[in-house]
């Protein structure tokens, strides 16, 4: 098809606006950073978010209303200058979606002289502010801020479309991260392509918009971030501290470096600067300035970044040079990189190990470390994905990875630890980390040691080819193990273990790891058994057999009511049928929220006749103060006594006799509820870690 003339000279337009751009950004720049842009401006355009924008119905007529309260947690300052239709967006959208949180929305006019002044009076809950003369931007949101009554203070351009959630994502980051002094918002443009996932400073002071035209889920962009400063069209700070710093700096009136400047005030008082992109705004860039740095407002920005480097020197020597291509590697140069192998993210709801891992990683964070984890499956999580990227964690999935290979071609020699999980997928990643991971450590994580659990399960079934498979895995455990620096383990009893199979394997222990959440509910609250586990996992499965066909009848014979609460998927339709024959037996599948469970069973029962490793379910109803009654197979290498922190049965009779003994008897159910808590303190603890984590992954 044919080119219209409109066409051509809407390409020639873009093509000359683009070399203008180049030759600009090549003075500015240098060639590495201009090539990058390029290459950005010229690709198929980023695929649209993951999440569709919401976007409110473009109308002349403002909202009746917008969130108000008497007493806010956060204040939402506008400042205006005309452009009455963004600003009526703005607060249609804050009343479309408004946030969980207490708020108020305060828009400060400074000297429109459009619409703004008759619509806006109208919206019922707006604290609608005229100052007395035109100031510029700066001077409208100190105004704005000093008139605020919130404990957070979030700066808002007139000119975005706030999605939802977005405004409780950033409160949140600062419960999540203490040390937080100013939270950013990800901005987009309208089109759905990222505008800004925080911005980068270099040495001279002139900035980078991280992201910008690229996709707003591609991994890079996509989760919490330590950045150089954040636009201020949606930034969020505590307003004690915006106090202390004394707002926006004067000196960059009327506008442009204000927000560079109070972040790198923000840091200077020891806290940090964040994007928080789950934190989403849309932004029509330009709206009230335009783009053209040669005349207007607009031009304050050229001025302005010599203000701001000659004040800023010292700390702008430290900064990237001009010219630099910003990236992971760069942006995350300072810390200790740490890339995670698994076949998918950990989901802590679903089983132990994955609440082990969830749990490792926060560990990983609070010691500093840059956290990239990668699902060898490419598949995006869904929440459980998210929740890691509202840690900081760097994670990655298809389309932005295509092969493992490919990427750490690409990735690979910026880590300084790389752990495996699970010894088949070690098997597979050995050779690519040799080849692109050079120099980083390998780390081997067990989980479990599979070979003794399978090995156990073969003794029980009395399955030479089942024996056979477990020698099998055995050799293919140990010749990981052989090939890393570094093996982890989960148990004193797996290291003596391997003391004798593998001697000259290092071995260092990281147990399951666990808060303390507490008491929970009293014996006299509390009723019924609960079991925790996903079925897909031999023990786990053999375990329900046995104890719905063999034992609970045993303990219903004693107690009539008592009920089974079996937590866990996976569950096959032999064991619900077998279920279906016992009365008071509830097979629940997944359960997304176990805490009811655990502060509300009695007893938590643990029926494990192999296995191996340390039992994430024990120490789960441990830290809830719910006691456990378990096999000698189950409480192996977890610092447990019979009698004193668990109760530990082994054969049918035996077993059902403990959970009656236990059902009945409230003073040993104290003691065993404060003891357990005290051993998931000392043993299972993220504190009891630390030490190890830090030999394993920084030492």
């Amino acid at each position: 098809m044919s080119m219209s003339w409109a066409e051509a000279r809407s390409y020639l337009n873009r093509m000359l606006g683009l070399a203008r751009r180049s030759w600009a950004s090549l003075r500015m720049r240098g060639w590495r950073a201009t090539w990058q842009r390029i290459l950005v401006h010229s690709r198929p355009a980023a695929a649209p978010p993951l999440r569709p924008l919401q976007l409110p119905e473009a109308m002349e007529c403002a909202p009746s209303s917008v969130p108000a309260s008497d007493a806010p947690v956060v204040s939402i300052v506008i400042p205006v200058y005309n452009h009455v239709d963004h600003t009526v967006a703005c607060l249609r959208a804050l009343a479309a979606w408004p946030p969980q949180v207490a708020c108020e929305v305060l828009v400060i006019d400074d000297g429109s002289s459009d619409a703004t002044t008759t619509l806006l009076p109208q919206v019922q809950g707006l604290r609608y502010e005229v100052r007395a003369t035109n100031g510029g931007f700066i001077d409208a949101c100190n105004d704005g801020v000093a008139r605020s009554r919130g404990r957070y203070v979030v700066l808002l351009n007139n000119d975005t479309v706030p999605q939802p959630g977005w405004l409780d994502a950033l409160l949140r980051t600062f419960t999540d991260q203490p040390d937080a002094g100013l939270v950013a918002a990800q901005l987009l443009y309208p089109d759905g392509r990222l505008q800004e996932s925080g911005g980068v400073v270099f040495a001279d002071g002139s900035c980078w918009s991280y992201g910008r035209f690229e996709s707003a889920d591609d991994p890079r962009f996509a989760s919490l971030r330590d950045i150089d400063y954040g636009s201020g069209a949606a930034i969020m700070l505590p307003r004690a501290l915006w106090d202390q710093l004394g707002g926006l700096d004067t000196r960059y009136r009327p506008a442009y470096y204000e927000d560079t400047d109070l972040a790198f005030q923000v840091r200077a008082h020891g806290l940090r600067t964040l994007v928080q992109p789950a934190a989403r705004v849309v932004h029509d860039e330009g709206t009230s300035n335009g783009t053209d740095t040669t005349s207007g407002v607009k031009a304050w920005q050229v001025r302005n970044q010599q203000v701001f480097a000659a004040r800023w020197a010292t700390t702008l020597a430290l900064q990237p040079a001009v010219g630099s291509v910003p990236s992971p590697a760069l942006l995350h140069r300072g810390q200790r990189q740490v890339l995670l192998l698994d076949e998918e993210v950990p989901v802590p709801q679903r089983d132990s190990a994955s609440l082990r891992q969830f749990n490792l990683i926060r560990l990983l964070l609070q010691e500093g470390a840059h956290v990239v984890f990668v699902p060898t499956r490419r598949e995006h999580g869904g929440a459980a994905t998210e929740a890691l990227q509202r840690l900081g964690v760097e994670v990655w999935y298809a389309p932005f990875l295509n092969t493992l290979g490919g990427w750490l071609r690409e990735h690979g020699p910026r880590f300084d630890v790389v752990m495996m999980v699970r010894h088949h997928l070690a098997q597979e990643c050995l050779p690519l980390l040799k080849r692109f991971a050079p120099r980083a450590r390998r780390v081997f994580d067990t989980v479990d040691l599979h070979y003794l659990r399978e090995r156990r399960g073969a003794d029980i079934s009395g399955d030479p080819a089942l024996l056979r498979s477990a020698e099998r895995t055995r050799a293919s455990e140990l010749a990981v193990m052989q090939q890393c620096d570094v093996t982890v383990l989960v148990s004193a009893a797996e290291r003596e273990q391997l003391r004798h199979d593998a001697p000259g394997v290092r071995v260092e222990l990281v147990s399951n790891l666990h808060e303390v959440a507490g008491t929970g509910a009293t014996f006299e609250q509390r009723r019924d058994l609960v079991f925790v586990g996903g079925f897909r996992h031999p023990p786990n499965l053999d375990a329900m057999q046995w104890f719905i066909g063999e034992v609970f009848a045993r303990i219903r014979a004693r107690l009539p009511d008592i009920e089974l609460h079996c937590i866990g998927a996976g569950a096959p339709d032999s064991l619900l049928a077998l279920a279906a024959t016992q009365p008071g037996v509830h097979m629940l599948g997944f359960v997304e929220d176990i805490v009811p469970h655990m502060d509300g069973a009695r007893i938590a029962i643990a029926p494990l006749r192999f296995g191996a490793g340390v039992k994430g379910k024990i120490n789960l109803s441990m830290a809830h103060g719910q006691p456990v009654v378990g096999t000698t197979c189950a409480v192996e290498g977890m610092h447990l006594v019979d009698g004193e922190d668990v109760v530990v049965a082994d054969g049918s009779e035996a077993f059902a006799d403990a959970v009656v003994r236990l059902y009945q008897d409230a003073t040993l159910w104290h003691r065993l509820a404060s003891a357990g808590l005290a051993n998931v303190a000392t043993h299972f603890s993220l504190d009891a870690a630390r030490e190890s984590v830090r030999r394993v992954f920084f030492d």
